[in-house]
């Protein structure tokens, strides 16, 4: 089927794209994600920072905690770029939409636009909601004019579409038809199954946008709605939108069910900073990446480094050769600016560095070297064998980026700043018949002209020499009460080698402000955590700013 090219569109200002956020509901539905009431009001405040036209809340009526969310999204959200959207579903078969509860819900939500599921599927009608075909669609009908009727705007989610329309292009359209000659603004075809191919979204959304006469200038519009379950729920939607899609829907971080939705923040990007389409404001995308993470915070689950613009590593680089070519032109290896989604260029520093890679990591961290001075070239040179060597014997700069500052730091100045040194350390963990192990630690150091010895109790031996060591510090630097270990990472190294493989550990800690990874490695666990342990502690004082009191 021919299809008009909409590529050459750049430059134009789409503003009458809907952006359509569905993190509250559909992306709520991924394994092992729980959202609060509380919870989808903080992300819904975050969605309507990023911009996007629309927030579907959840669904009042079948669900207490959607109801509620509604409730008090009424009084507590003061929304200024995006319309909150309840969603639900057809009223059921045989009755009437006036007197479903589920449909008054709807209403009662208080939401200015209902999002409305209905089956497109043959298959589905008669054997999930079995009922006839006709009666189907007539639980549309009467559904959509009941809402407008009410005063709502009624954006009309057609489940299921693109396999029933491969099934039955007739009724698929039928359905459709139905939905838009009773007053839905919005026709989205979900990809439910997240079967589709970017090739046959396109031809489909082309041939709905043509039969149904639903052109730009139409009241009413065509939407998507992709799931990733081939991988393409991105490229889907960006076909779809090709085709005349004026509506995508999505998730921030590609949240939801099995393989998650179209990631939203992703499409926004392409369609805006590719396409030159501008759906949001660009400031607003500007804070894409903060955004982004914030909700990761909220939702606890952890963000993807690879996610692409938002991601730590999505701008960042190892290949010394590319380190070379950065260093003349950063565009040489980055599609765009990161500083479009509020992201950031890196440079990992590793085995596979150069020295154009330790000149621009230095750079990235305060230090200016200039490769073509004598001296600074000596330092890059051991800079660069020291981190061979360690890599070799098991260390990963690329993932601790405080270890390598003090690596640079210390071949700057020959030294570190002792801030204390150890005089030792020991761990005993203790069980006791079917009781929990409880480990302490003991911990003996020197810090400026006095001895310290301390223990500490934790739920495991390195948690107790966290605490055996924040207690022996506490006094000579107060600063290390807001530091705080968040994570802590083990991998063992030549596992063929079983208990006699070597260790590394990574620490993550923040001061509150910003966070840093520190590396250990070691044959025994405990040297490689406290290893760690040192480093983090003396980064964070050295980034607070303490002199040394020895």
């Amino acid at each position: 089927m021919e299809r008009p090219r909409r590529d050459d569109r750049r430059g134009d200002k789409m503003t009458d794209l809907h952006v359509y956020d569905t993190t509250l509901r559909d992306g709520a539905q991924q394994e092992g994600l729980n959202l609060s009431v509380t919870d989808k009001l903080a992300i819904a405040r975050h969605l309507d920072d990023l911009g996007v036209g629309f927030i579907e809340g959840g669904w009042p009526g079948a669900n207490p905690k959607d109801t509620e969310f509604f409730a008090r999204a009424a009084r507590e959200l003061d929304l200024r770029n995006a319309t909150l959207a309840a969603f639900g579903a057809t009223r059921r078969a045989g009755g009437a939409a006036s007197t479903d509860p589920l449909v008054r819900a709807l209403v009662a939500s208080q939401a200015s636009v209902v999002t409305l599921v209905a089956k497109s599927h043959t298959g589905h009608v008669e054997r999930a909601l079995r009922t006839t075909l006709a009666e189907n669609l007539e639980m549309i009908r009467d559904t959509v004019s009941f809402l407008v009727g009410e005063g709502r705007r009624v954006f009309l989610d057609a489940e299921h579409f693109f396999d029933g329309y491969a099934v039955d292009r007739a009724y698929a359209l039928e359905a459709l038809r139905a939905g838009v000659e009773s007053g839905a603004e919005v026709l989205a075809l979900c990809d439910t199954n997240g079967g589709m191919l970017p090739s046959q979204v396109a031809d489909v959304v082309h041939d709905v946008v043509s039969t149904l006469g639903l052109a730009d200038n139409a009241e009413s519009r065509v939407g998507i709605h992709c799931h990733n379950d081939t991988g393409c729920a991105v490229a889907n939607s960006m076909a779809a939108v090709d085709a005349g899609a004026r509506h995508v829907q999505g998730t921030v971080n590609g949240y939801g069910e099995r393989t998650g939705n179209a990631d939203l923040v992703t499409v926004v990007a392409n369609l805006q900073l590719k396409k030159g389409l501008e759906v949001i404001d660009g400031h607003r995308l500007a804070e894409a990446t903060r955004i982004s993470h914030a909700i990761s915070e909220v939702t606890n689950v952890p963000p993807y480094s690879r996610q692409p613009y938002t991601g730590a590593s999505a701008f960042a680089h190892k290949a010394g050769l590319h380190a070379s070519a950065i260093k003349v032109d950063p565009d040489l290896y980055q599609h765009l600016d990161p500083k479009g989604v509020g992201n950031d260029m890196r440079m990992l520093v590793s085995d596979m560095a150069g020295r154009a890679s330790i000149e621009l990591k230095a750079r990235e961290l305060g230090f200016d070297l200039d490769a073509s001075d004598a001296d600074d070239s000596a330092l890059m040179q051991r800079v660069l064998s020291s981190v061979k060597e360690k890599e070799l014997r098991g260390y990963t700069f690329d993932a601790a980026d405080a270890s390598f500052e003090l690596l640079l730091r210390h071949e700057l100045d020959g030294s570190l700043p002792e801030f204390f040194t150890v005089e030792s350390w020991r761990v005993i963990t203790d069980a006791r018949g079917e009781a929990d192990a409880l480990s302490e630690a003991t911990v003996k150091i020197v810090a400026g002209d006095r001895r310290h010895v301390r223990t500490g109790e934790g739920n495991g031996p390195v948690n107790a020499l966290d605490q055996a060591l924040r207690s022996a510090l506490a006094k000579a630097y107060p600063e290390i009460e807001h530091l705080e270990l968040v994570d802590y990472k083990v991998r063992i190294l030549d596992a063929a080698h079983g208990t006699d493989a070597v260790t590394r550990v990574l620490i993550e800690t923040t001061d509150g402000t910003t966070t840093w990874t520190t590396i250990g490695v070691a044959a025994n666990i405990l040297e490689a955590s406290w290893q760690a342990l040192i480093e983090s502690v003396t980064y964070g004082l050295i980034r607070a700013g303490v002199p040394p009191l020895t």
